[in-house]
């Protein structure tokens, strides 16, 4: 049997005849185009078309999944490339960060991102030796030659991966000017866009009140009212709407709803606009905007995907340190049954 990384059984049951049938089944699906609603790819990828850059800025620097793994055992961001918000000078060499990426690539086995690891480096780069310190350099050298030619540039993969659809998560103060650059390309890859509001909705996101300022700005709606912040959300999600989208994203601590009276969500509203709003009317504002957007939804088609349950931000000091989505959100309990109750009830 030929040496690989990948076993083309792997994931599938360990019963041989159960086994048979997974891969029937596998195998009646495995050439369909990829329809890919949720993600969270970068469209100046597909705008640009330009080179990836080096392993490691392509694979590890932007992968939190990897280094929070490498920090929990010792390595520090900085020496892993993560740049520090104070501008603190950090590894910037591809090679070192990706040799200590492989004196450390044990502390994954089992896990996801090996399985996902070893999946690319088989089917994508033909490598079939596990990665390790003796081969560091000559995986970093195949890798970095194949980021070189054109057949490895973002729209060829594209295409090789056979994808008819892809959606990227924007903000609803994101101008979307890559997905133009898309458009007015004449390439006929389908990339579209996700509406993410949460720096809209969160109260505590970081500069929450100018974004509200910026959405009224962009809109032309008077965003210290909360008709006119209603209003500009639907402009908004009819812009996103123009450029493709099909969803909203809604990355909620828990998926509580609410279903308030007109006159009672403004009142908490501009509880919440003039900051005196205490963290159990920013609970129940995160709450209602959930009955606003399913609302809304009715109205324009967008499917809502809710991702609650992680507590984001955990770690003050990593946050101040190197910002947000770093790694440090932490799963907690959630409840969907009494939860969604509100919103199921107006609109289900």
């Amino acid at each position: 049997m030929p040496k690989t990384l990948i076993h083309q059984d792997l994931l599938f049951p360990a019963e041989p005849g159960v086994r048979s049938i997974a891969r029937g089944l596998y195998e009646r699906v495995a050439n369909l185009p990829i329809v890919s609603p949720h993600g969270h790819t970068d469209p100046r990828w597909y705008a640009l078309n330009e080179p990836f850059p080096d392993p490691a800025r392509l694979l590890i620097v932007p992968d939190h999944y990897i280094y929070r793994m490498l920090f929990s055992q010792g390595v520090r961001l900085e020496d892993l490339g993560v740049p520090c918000l104070d501008g603190t000078p950090v590894e910037t060499e591809g090679r070192t960060i990706w040799r200590r990426f492989a004196e450390h690539y044990h502390l994954f086995r089992g896990t996801p991102t090996r399985l996902w690891f070893d999946y690319v480096l088989q089917s994508l780069f033909g490598i079939d030796e596990p990665l390790s310190v003796n081969n560091a350099d000559a995986h970093y050298d195949r890798i970095a030659g194949c980021l070189a030619q054109d057949g490895f540039r973002p729209r060829a993969l594209f295409e090789r991966f056979n994808i008819e659809v892809i959606a990227t998560t924007e903000g609803p103060l994101d101008d979307l000017k890559w997905h133009a650059k898309i458009r007015d390309s004449g390439w006929q890859g389908r990339v579209i866009t996700a509406y993410r509001p949460d720096s809209v909705i969160d109260p505590d996101f970081d500069g929450f009140a100018k974004n509200l300022d910026t959405l009224g700005e962009i809109t032309g709606c008077n965003t210290g009212t909360w008709n006119g912040y209603l209003e500009a959300h639907r402009k908004r999600r009819a812009y996103f709407k123009s450029f493709g989208a099909t969803s909203s994203d809604h990355g909620h601590l828990t998926a509580e709803t609410a279903n308030l009276s007109n006159s009672e969500a403004a009142s908490l509203f501009d509880r919440i606009r003039s900051r005196r709003a205490g963290e159990k009317d920013k609970r129940l504002f995160s709450a209602q905007m959930l009955t606003e957007m399913a609302k809304m939804s009715l109205d324009d088609g967008l499917v809502m995907q809710i991702h609650p349950g992680s507590w984001r931000k955990h770690s003050p000091a990593m946050l101040a340190r190197f910002g947000r989505d770093k790694g440090f959100d932490i799963p907690t309990p959630t409840d969907y049954v009494a939860a969604l109750k509100p919103l199921l009830d107006l609109v289900g």
